[in-house]
């Protein structure tokens, strides 16, 4: 696996109205940068009007969202809500119950910002169930003194239980406008400084991304299994 012979994607990109910045200037630069694809996942409940832009000519810009939850019966039902309006769905982690009640659900995507180190029940579930575990760069790059180093000891920890029971894991730059984004290449690197090989890495960006994707096609069943149709 090579950085050359892969597709590249950032599933954690914010947008207005959360933020400034317009899905179209973070697919601009994201495809300037090499991606194939970006999900707009804004946080409950500032998801845009228009859910999915379908007619960008260089880059592919999925509908997603960051589910805020209040506790795990919320979860629940934000998750009921809104899984069937987007392509990407992540949950917005920071407490056992919060992050446990995620990879129990099939229909995660992503656990973002778990905020501690997770145990091996909850890797476990993530692995059974195929809710990739982030590891947003944006914690590296902007904290500075304990609180990085906290963060990249988090990191090690996460990605030793994620390799020894499979889960999927997931790179993300967290951009808040286009300043924040970071060409594939950069994220790759950031990711080796708490540990990742260079082909985990490049997994991060592409198979587990493509992996997402394909379980929001309508022909989609298990994995390994498809619906085929002729033309």
């Amino acid at each position: 696996m090579t950085i050359r012979t892969r597709k590249f994607y950032d599933f954690s990109i914010h947008t207005a109205p959360e933020c400034e910045g317009s899905p179209q200037a973070m697919a601009e630069t994201a495809s300037g940068y090499g991606y194939a694809g970006i999900a707009i996942t804004n946080h409950t409940p500032h998801q845009p009007q228009k859910p999915e832009m379908t007619d960008h000519p260089k880059i592919a810009v999925y509908s997603g969202i960051e589910i805020v939850a209040k506790n795990p019966h919320h979860l629940m039902q934000m998750i009921r809500k809104h899984r069937a309006k987007v392509r990407v769905l992540s949950v917005h982690g920071g407490n056992e119950k919060i992050n446990r009640a995620a990879v129990e659900s099939r229909a995660v995507d992503i656990l973002s910002h778990p905020d501690e180190r997770l145990n091996h029940v909850l890797m476990r579930f993530a692995s059974e169930n195929r809710v990739a575990i982030e590891f947003n760069l944006d914690s590296i790059i902007r904290m500075r003194g304990r609180a990085r180093v906290i963060a990249l000891t988090n990191f090690r920890h996460n990605l030793k239980l994620a390799r020894k029971y499979g889960a999927p894991m997931i790179l993300a730059s967290n951009a808040q406008s286009i300043y924040d984004l970071r060409a594939p290449a950069e994220m790759i690197a950031l990711g080796t400084i708490f540990g990742m090989t260079e082909d985990e890495a490049i997994a991060a960006l592409s198979t587990v991304p493509e992996e997402i994707i394909r379980r929001g096609s309508e022909n989609w069943i298990m994995e390994g299994v498809w619906v085929v149709t002729e033309d």
